[in-house]
């Protein structure tokens, strides 16, 4: 309580400075979004630990939203797709569902060690396969869990923000 009330008087906010701004390219779909990205958030089998920091990423710390990327409720309303965890047996189908929902062009995101290559559940008797065997994969972002700044970054290159 006493470092934040000092950083307030010091700088006069509380959110984090931001991150630096991403070198590797932008993917091609992209920059048809015009610098504001809306995003639906799929679990498709996670230990909830990369869900922790996707709430800080959007928490007003790390502020996510401030590049324009937004938490939709609605694939339908989304851009892009943020996917947590291996599939597992019981998401494979709504994840397919919930990908062929997102209007063109789409892009997903494999956020985690778990959603890139199995992480530690690799092998599982109910795990069909990282996010890329079942849906395309246009980022990913390592970490198990990765920190709040990796996704803002990550985020950030999908923006062009």
């Amino acid at each position: 309580m006493v470092s934040l009330w000092r950083k307030i008087r010091a700088t006069g906010r509380v959110a984090e400075p931001a991150p630096p701004r991403p070198g590797g390219p932008r993917p091609r779909r992209a920059a048809a979004l015009g610098g504001s990205v809306q995003i639906r958030h799929v679990d498709a089998g996670s230990c909830n630990g990369c869900e922790v920091e996707i709430a800080s990423a959007f928490g007003p710390t790390y502020d996510a939203e401030r590049y324009g990327a937004r938490l939709v409720a609605s694939p339908r309303h989304a851009d892009a797709l943020l996917v947590t965890g291996p599939v597992t047996r019981n998401m494979e189908v709504a994840l397919r569902r919930t990908h062929e929902a997102v209007p063109e062009p789409r892009l997903v995101v494999a956020c985690g060690d778990c959603a890139r290559n199995c992480g530690v559940f690799a092998g599982g008797y109910g795990v069909v396969g990282a996010v890329s065997d079942v849906v395309p994969v246009d980022v990913e972002v390592p970490g198990c869990p990765p920190a709040p700044e990796a996704i803002v970054a990550a985020l950030r290159g999908l923006t062009g923000r």
